[in-house]
């Protein structure tokens, strides 16, 4: 009887672990920033720029560009500028 309730709390301590295991890892062993060169973040940026500009494109595709609004016309007048 002892071994399956050993066996038992086994079973139950993995499985906690299982399904907290990310949770558990970023407390222990946070993640460091890493050393980007100004190339890395600058591509980064464009990359970012470039998915917001697909968004506002894929928007006004659909429905047209009286769809957007007045802060989505800007914000693409601005991005479109750089």
């Amino acid at each position: 009887m002892s071994e399956y309730l050993i066996l038992g709390v086994i079973i139950i301590i993995a499985g906690i672990w299982f399904f907290n295991r990310n949770r558990i890892k970023d407390r222990f062993f946070p993640a460091r920033p890493k050393n980007y060169t100004i190339d890395d973040q600058f591509n980064s940026d464009k990359r970012e720029r470039e998915k917001e500009i697909d968004r506002l494109l894929g928007k006004m595709g659909k429905n047209g560009i009286n769809d957007l609004s007045a802060k989505d016309r800007k914000r693409l007048d601005e991005l479109s500028r750089k």
